[in-house]
């Protein structure tokens, strides 16, 4: 699977955690990307995905338990690139 496809899909995740109240992190993340980042709302969702796709790849990698605490982390540095 390439990036683009892991990122589409991971997108319905990411909507997932959008409207999930067990995910706030994620919604701010999301309207700070949009509204002081000035990216497109898909722009910001794919970011997300990469960060989402970062944690995921590391949890298998290393044979732990989803991080929520490096997942947030994660998402504070973006925009930029989530590794």
């Amino acid at each position: 699977m390439n990036d683009e496809n892991l990122i589409k899909s991971l997108l319905p995740a990411v909507e997932q955690q959008l409207e999930s109240p067990d995910t706030p992190y994620v919604k701010k993340t999301f309207t700070r990307l949009v509204e002081k980042e000035s990216l497109s709302p898909d722009g910001a969702k794919e970011l997300i995905a990469l960060c989402l796709a970062e944690e995921s790849n590391r949890m298998f990698i290393d044979k732990r338990d989803f991080d929520v605490a490096r997942y947030r982390e994660l998402l504070d540095g973006l925009p930029g690139d989530p590794e």
